[in-house]
């Protein structure tokens, strides 16, 4: 088995309206190595989501390819992708996307129920022990406060014991003490059980939690930086935001 959880190779993805195309992704070619945590960062419009979506997925490349452990997407058909999606890989967003009328456990123990699996009480209580929220199962989303939330919504993305967990702003919501418990908590899962993340942020705070920082402009790779500080990456951001077009 190969030692990358995630890799593109010269992944292109172009959009096209009428006579208009716009290339969000110029052939892009990175690998995310196991037990990894890496954030993606860059100005507006450089194409971090479209490589989330890519990488993930969620959106097919125009040309390149993407590589999923030892799985190659491009010639997936929908419904594979979509089990290949549920069964190997997690998600965390912005929002928390939790179903308002089902408790904590219950939201946790939703992928396995779609996936046609029955859930097992202990495993649920373990994720949800797992992000500090064991003594809040039978509480519902309203019961609990935004931070609360979006560790249900992580501990739901764990559930499944993915493969790769992506992270679409996943502390974009909360105030910057939650959100150190949320990266806090994340990092944990890289270290302690060896689980392989990326996260598209804008926040050089959360990026710095990252063992590394990918930085695009303009759908293209620009470099990286490893175990860096806070500053050192927002004073690459600055850079970056600053150059000409």
């Amino acid at each position: 088995m190969t030692d990358d959880a995630i890799r593109l190779r010269s992944v292109t993805r172009r959009y096209s309206s009428g006579s208009t195309s716009v290339t969000a992704l110029d052939e892009v070619s990175l690998a995310f190595p196991r037990g990894t945590f890496t954030a993606v960062m860059g100005p507006s419009g450089s194409g971090k989501s479209t490589l989330l979506q890519c990488a993930a997925g969620l959106d097919r490349p125009t040309s390149g390819s993407v590589t999923v452990g030892d799985t190659e997407l491009t010639g997936l058909s929908e419904t594979r992708l979509t089990l290949l999606r549920r069964e190997r890989i997690g998600f965390v967003f912005q929002a928390f996307n939790l179903l308002p009328s089902l408790t904590a456990e219950q939201n946790v123990a939703l992928p396995l129920r779609l996936a046609g699996r029955r859930p097992k009480r202990a495993r649920v209580r373990e994720v949800l022990e797992q992000v500090g929220l064991g003594d809040r199962a039978r509480h519902r989303p309203t019961e609990m406060s935004g931070g609360q939330q979006q560790r249900v919504a992580l501990a739901r993305a764990l559930i499944t014991r993915p493969e790769v967990l992506f992270g679409d702003e996943p502390t974009g919501a909360l105030d910057s003490r939650t959100s150190r418990e949320v990266l806090t908590l994340l990092r944990g899962t890289v270290d302690r059980d060896g689980q392989t993340i990326i996260m598209v942020t804008h926040d050089p705070v959360a990026a710095s939690y990252a063992d590394r920082v990918v930085f695009l402009v303009d759908g293209r790779d620009d470099g990286e930086l490893t175990g860096a500080s806070a500053e050192d990456i927002a004073a690459r951001m600055t850079k970056l935001e600053a150059a000409p077009c």
